[in-house]
């Protein structure tokens, strides 16, 4: 069980997790604030309700409280200039918080990789209303991709931080492979509709790896292109959280989040 925690502007939002202790850390906190959550929900929807929201393409942008939840569980790797892959990228809206925690120094690599050309097509436009994210692209510091999430991006390996936004079946051998020594892989681990287990990997200086489950989730599943797209008509049914009359406040619920 943990908090759910609604809002009726970014900042509101931010400081319900806050206040229900899902966000610890300022750093967390500074970078959930630059990154505003309403520019990434398609319009008619809630984005600052603490429940997954529709992107279209059967994908869904997770609850508030879930990525409050990863980014905390990323930040002692996500350092000043760190290297930082996001898979399953969706909307956009984490990797811009894991490119504000590391853009605090020189040599930062944040990427986002997502397989429904729309949804990048969409981080884009969305980014660009965010001059800091739009320098770190010209810089090269950022990218936002079209492509295949099981493959990670071998391009700017190893990175410090990984996380990955939709269920895989088992802990997918070649985001290992990517991950520094020193790293942290965040990943749901589970068959589609559950049981899942937010399994959190960390790879020490030497190379071994050890594991352990965080918390029971309920992910979207870490699919094919054609197989999300062929299952976009059933998203359509997805209910809706609480009411916009239930703004600012925090409730218990179950934590469990069908987004990226």
């Amino acid at each position: 069980m943990s908090w759910t925690c609604h809002g009726s502007s970014n900042s509101s939002m931010v400081a319900a997790l806050k206040r229900a202790g899902l966000i610890h850390n300022p750093e967390v906190e500074a970078a959930m604030l630059a990154v505003d959550r309403g520019l990434f929900v398609p319009p008619g929807q809630s984005p600052y309700q603490d429940s997954p929201q529709l992107l279209g393409f059967g994908a869904t942008i997770s609850a508030p409280h879930m990525h409050a939840a990863c980014v905390e569980l990323l930040r002692a790797q996500i350092k000043p200039g760190a290297r930082v892959l996001d898979v399953g990228s969706g909307s956009g809206y984490l990797t811009l918080i894991f490119a504000h925690l590391a853009n605090r120094g020189p040599g930062a690599r944040v990427v986002g990789v997502e397989h429904i050309k729309e949804l990048v097509d969409a981080s884009h436009q969305s980014t660009a209303a965010i001059p800091w994210a739009q320098q770190m692209m010209r810089d090269d510091a950022l990218r936002l991709l079209k492509g295949d999430g099981y493959a990670g991006f071998a391009e700017w390996a190893p990175f410090d931080a990984i996380h990955v936004g939709a269920a895989a079946p088992a802990v997918p051998p070649v985001l290992v492979d990517q991950l520094a020594p020193g790293g942290r892989l965040v990943v749901p681990v589970g068959p589609e509709g559950g049981p899942q287990q937010l399994v959190v990997l960390d790879k020490d200086m030497a190379g071994r790896v050890s594991t352990w489950n965080e918390m029971g989730v309920m992910y979207v599943p870490l699919t094919t292109e054609e197989a999300q797209r062929g299952k976009a008509a059933l998203m359509a049914a997805f209910k809706k959280g609480p009411s916009p009359g239930d703004l600012d406040g925090c409730e218990m619920g179950r934590s469990r989040s069908p987004g990226r």
